[in-house]
């Protein structure tokens, strides 16, 4: 990655992270369902490896991929952790056997998965952690009260929040310090949808606020929800750079905001460095403009 460009996170604390603009999460990085060991555990550890060597120093992660499986895959590829890699992981969800998806967002259901996270990561202290929002019976409030307490103890250096509508987040904020915000944002996808996993919050809901407060957006789903929706107007742009529709979709979101920060995903070598290159394509205000 040849960008130099970067982004701060949690820059109004005394314990700012600075890490390169483009990310990678590593949800794909697992089998089919988001469950279980990847197709190919070798290429697995090898995009990793390829991933930091590369300059990327952002991965996201969480408990509930595999389960426990992407976190395993990091320690392993990745352990002892360079200086200024940032792990960041999310809680708030659990998988059942099925492979369906619950929320585990009860005070006890927080500590246990952080403290999961610490054990299969290797850590002593997670740099950022998102509470991921799901439909639950346990009030919001409940939950990030749990989550700023686990960051008084020193679990947590960041708290983050995922999948919120604007409300949840002015309630975070006005509760703590929100570090970043992760919800489902793509050129194709921007707001709230209903997907087979629940209702997922769209980025431009909160983006306006994550700008005023200099709150990076974390955008997932930024390539499933753009890539399967045919786009001429990304196909032109793509063709004129000699491009990807996958790479214009990640210049896109690199050129929406300075305050995003995409984490793009895949279990492909080949793509991953493909996604890589996103970084250097330089759009013009014409080429947004035509996209919007």
């Amino acid at each position: 990655m040849n960008t130099s460009e970067t982004i701060t996170i949690a820059g109004k604390s005394n314990k700012p992270l600075q890490v390169k603009r483009l990310g990678y999460g590593t949800m794909r990085l697992t089998g089919e369902g988001i469950y279980g060991e990847p197709p190919n555990r070798p290429e697995a550890l090898q995009i990793l490896k390829h991933a930091v060597d590369s300059g990327v120093n952002f991965l996201d992660t969480a408990d509930y991929y595999g389960e426990d499986v992407t976190n395993r895959l990091i320690a392993e590829a990745l352990y002892p952790y360079p200086s200024d890699l940032v792990i960041c992981t999310k809680v708030g969800g659990a998988r059942k056997p099925d492979k369906s998806w619950i929320a585990y967002n009860s005070p006890e259901n927080l500590r246990s998965s952080i403290d999961n996270n610490l054990r299969t990561l290797k850590l002593e202290q997670i740099s950022l952690v998102h509470f991921r929002v799901m439909a639950s019976d346990v009030p919001f409030k409940e939950s990030m009260n749990a989550m700023f307490d686990l960051q008084k103890e020193g679990k947590i250096l960041h708290v983050g929040v995922s999948n919120v509508n604007r409300s949840e987040l002015e309630t975070a904020m006005a509760m703590g310090n929100i570090a970043t915000v992760e919800n489902m944002y793509g050129h194709a996808q921007r707001t709230t949808v209903t997907l087979p996993y629940g209702e997922n919050r769209g980025g431009e809901e909160v983006l306006a606020l994550c700008e005023e407060n200099e709150i990076p957006l974390i955008p997932y789903f930024s390539l499933l929800t753009s890539i399967s929706k045919n786009d001429n107007r990304i196909a032109e742009v793509a063709k004129k750079y000699n491009a990807t529709t996958a790479q214009i979709n990640i210049a896109w979101l690199l050129h929406r905001s300075p305050w995003i920060l995409p984490i793009p995903g895949t279990s492909s070598l080949k793509h991953f460095e493909e996604n890589l290159k996103a970084a250097d394509i330089k759009l013009t205000a014409d080429d947004m403009a035509f996209l919007e």
